[in-house]
Protein backbone atom coordinates (compact mmCIF):
# COMPACT_ATOMS: atom_id res chain seq x y z
CA UNK A 1 0.00 0.00 0.00
CA UNK A 2 1.35 3.39 -0.99
CA UNK A 3 2.05 6.55 0.91
CA UNK A 4 0.69 9.96 0.02
CA UNK A 5 2.88 13.03 0.45
CA UNK A 6 1.34 16.49 0.32
CA UNK A 7 3.67 19.36 -0.63
CA UNK A 8 2.36 22.82 0.26
CA UNK A 9 4.22 25.23 -2.04
CA UNK A 10 4.60 28.51 -0.19
CA UNK A 11 8.03 29.85 -1.14
CA UNK A 12 9.02 28.22 -4.41
CA UNK A 13 6.84 27.70 -7.48
CA UNK A 14 5.96 24.32 -8.92
CA UNK A 15 8.59 24.75 -11.67
CA UNK A 16 11.30 24.92 -8.99
CA UNK A 17 9.96 22.18 -6.69
CA UNK A 18 8.98 19.54 -9.23
CA UNK A 19 12.51 18.99 -10.64
CA UNK A 20 13.87 18.39 -7.14
CA UNK A 21 11.24 15.74 -6.43
CA UNK A 22 11.72 14.15 -9.85
CA UNK A 23 15.48 13.93 -9.33
CA UNK A 24 14.98 12.18 -5.98
CA UNK A 25 12.47 9.78 -7.52
CA UNK A 26 14.74 8.92 -10.43
CA UNK A 27 17.67 8.43 -8.04
CA UNK A 28 15.50 5.87 -6.19
CA UNK A 29 15.04 4.02 -9.48
CA UNK A 30 11.38 4.97 -9.84
CA UNK A 31 9.39 5.76 -12.94
CA UNK A 32 7.19 8.79 -12.40
CA UNK A 33 3.97 10.10 -13.87
CA UNK A 34 3.17 13.78 -13.43
CA UNK A 35 -0.56 14.32 -13.86
CA UNK A 36 -2.40 17.55 -14.55
CA UNK A 37 -5.76 18.17 -16.13
CA UNK A 38 -4.39 21.46 -17.45
CA UNK A 39 -2.74 20.96 -20.85
CA UNK A 40 -1.13 24.41 -20.69
CA UNK A 41 0.47 23.50 -17.35
CA UNK A 42 1.82 20.27 -18.85
CA UNK A 43 3.40 22.29 -21.69
CA UNK A 44 4.93 24.77 -19.22
CA UNK A 45 6.35 21.94 -17.12
CA UNK A 46 7.75 20.27 -20.23
CA UNK A 47 9.55 23.47 -21.21
CA UNK A 48 10.74 24.01 -17.66
CA UNK A 49 12.17 20.47 -17.40
CA UNK A 50 14.08 20.87 -20.66
CA UNK A 51 15.48 24.26 -19.70
CA UNK A 52 16.33 23.44 -16.08
CA UNK A 53 19.78 23.14 -14.55
CA UNK A 54 20.00 19.38 -14.97
CA UNK A 55 18.73 17.03 -17.62
CA UNK A 56 15.54 15.27 -16.55
CA UNK A 57 14.55 12.67 -19.12
CA UNK A 58 10.82 12.92 -19.74
CA UNK A 59 8.10 13.04 -22.34
CA UNK A 60 4.54 14.19 -22.81
CA UNK A 61 1.95 11.42 -23.05
CA UNK A 62 0.64 10.61 -26.48
CA UNK A 63 3.90 9.71 -28.16
CA UNK A 64 5.06 6.32 -29.43
CA UNK A 65 7.46 5.81 -26.49
CA UNK A 66 5.21 6.57 -23.51
CA UNK A 67 5.90 3.18 -21.90
CA UNK A 68 9.66 3.86 -21.97
CA UNK A 69 9.59 7.30 -20.35
CA UNK A 70 11.18 7.56 -16.89
CA UNK A 71 9.01 10.66 -16.34
CA UNK A 72 5.75 11.01 -18.22
CA UNK A 73 3.71 14.22 -18.17
CA UNK A 74 0.11 13.18 -18.64
CA UNK A 75 -3.47 14.32 -18.43
CA UNK A 76 -4.82 10.80 -17.92
CA UNK A 77 -3.65 7.34 -17.00
CA UNK A 78 0.11 6.87 -17.14
CA UNK A 79 1.42 4.41 -19.70
CA UNK A 80 4.92 4.20 -18.17
CA UNK A 81 4.00 1.93 -15.20
CA UNK A 82 5.00 4.56 -12.62
CA UNK A 83 6.14 3.78 -9.10
CA UNK A 84 5.32 7.36 -8.14
CA UNK A 85 2.38 9.46 -9.26
CA UNK A 86 2.68 13.23 -8.84
CA UNK A 87 -0.49 15.30 -9.04
CA UNK A 88 -0.18 18.98 -9.90
CA UNK A 89 -2.70 21.66 -10.84
CA UNK A 90 -5.46 20.02 -8.77
CA UNK A 91 -5.30 16.77 -10.72
CA UNK A 92 -7.54 13.98 -9.50
CA UNK A 93 -6.15 10.92 -7.75
CA UNK A 94 -8.31 8.10 -6.53
CA UNK A 95 -7.74 5.82 -3.57
CA UNK A 96 -7.13 2.71 -5.69
CA UNK A 97 -4.39 4.48 -7.66
CA UNK A 98 -2.77 5.60 -4.43
CA UNK A 99 -2.90 2.08 -3.00
CA UNK A 100 -1.29 0.69 -6.17
CA UNK A 101 1.55 3.24 -6.19
CA UNK A 102 4.63 3.18 -4.03
CA UNK A 103 4.18 6.90 -3.55
CA UNK A 104 1.76 9.63 -4.52
CA UNK A 105 2.88 13.25 -4.30
CA UNK A 106 0.30 16.02 -4.32
CA UNK A 107 1.85 19.42 -4.96
CA UNK A 108 -0.35 22.44 -4.37
CA UNK A 109 0.04 26.21 -4.45
CA UNK A 110 -0.41 27.70 -0.99
CA UNK A 111 -1.46 31.04 -2.50
CA UNK A 112 -4.42 29.46 -4.30
CA UNK A 113 -7.40 28.89 -1.95
CA UNK A 114 -9.00 26.41 -4.37
CA UNK A 115 -5.80 24.36 -4.53
CA UNK A 116 -5.56 24.33 -0.73
CA UNK A 117 -9.20 23.19 -0.43
CA UNK A 118 -8.62 20.51 -3.06
CA UNK A 119 -5.57 19.21 -1.15
CA UNK A 120 -7.51 19.20 2.14
CA UNK A 121 -10.22 17.13 0.49
CA UNK A 122 -7.67 14.65 -0.85
CA UNK A 123 -6.07 14.41 2.61
CA UNK A 124 -9.43 13.41 4.10
CA UNK A 125 -10.18 10.90 1.34
CA UNK A 126 -6.74 9.27 1.50
CA UNK A 127 -6.47 9.10 5.29
CA UNK A 128 -10.09 7.91 5.66
CA UNK A 129 -9.14 5.07 3.29
CA UNK A 130 -6.31 4.09 5.65
CA UNK A 131 -3.41 5.34 3.55
CA UNK A 132 -0.34 6.72 5.27
CA UNK A 133 -0.02 10.43 4.57
CA UNK A 134 2.48 13.18 5.28
CA UNK A 135 2.02 16.92 4.95
CA UNK A 136 5.12 18.98 4.14
CA UNK A 137 5.42 22.77 3.95
CA UNK A 138 8.20 24.82 2.40
CA UNK A 139 9.33 27.19 5.15
CA UNK A 140 12.50 29.22 5.27
CA UNK A 141 13.87 27.46 2.21
CA UNK A 142 13.51 24.01 3.79
CA UNK A 143 10.83 21.35 3.71
CA UNK A 144 9.34 20.69 7.12
CA UNK A 145 6.98 17.87 7.99
CA UNK A 146 3.91 19.40 9.61
CA UNK A 147 1.62 16.40 9.94
CA UNK A 148 1.66 12.64 9.55
CA UNK A 149 -1.08 10.06 9.57
CA UNK A 150 0.24 6.52 9.64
Amino acid sequence: MGSVYFYHLTENPLEATLPMLLQKSLAAGWRVAVRSGDVDLIRRLDASLWLGEGFLPHGIAGGPHDADQPVLLTKDEAKNAPHCLMAVGQASIDVEEAKASERVCILFDGADPQAVDHARGLWRVMTDAGLAAQYWADEGGRWQKKAENA
